[in-house]
């Protein structure tokens, strides 16, 4: 298995920028007819945290998860750092090919293993 990193350029300063998760998203409930003091966080999952990256990055979001998810799958690495996995080294590197024919110095993968 090879993981990496995910980077995306920035749309505000132009750096290669990567979200992580600081903390689960806090959901609650307003009830009609009385008050509900429920509360329960919930973590992204890594496609879900990477589409909250719309406009905020120089390329359509939607784009660069069809082409990760032909040769790997999104995920979010001990629920904090966004990055991509794939199954082997022949993957990896025709993932690398893909998303530099799609998408230039915009998008790129920082191994980690």
């Amino acid at each position: 298995m090879v993981r990496a990193r995910l980077w995306l350029t920035c749309a505000a300063v132009f750096d290669p920028v990567s979200p992580v998760l600081i903390r689960p998203a806090l959901i609650g409930w307003q009830a009609q007819r009385r008050q509900v003091d429920l509360t329960i966080e919930r973590g992204f999952k890594g496609p879900e945290l990477l589409a909250r990256m719309k406009g905020w990055v120089t390329v359509e979001v939607g784009q660069v998860e069809r082409v990760i998810s032909a040769r790997g799958r999104i995920k979010l690495l001990d629920d904090r750092e966004l990055v991509v996995e794939c199954e082997s080294e022949a993957d990896f590197e025709a993932l690398v090919q893909d998303l530099a024919q799609a998408f230039g110095d915009q998008v790129s993968l920082e191994r980690l293993n």
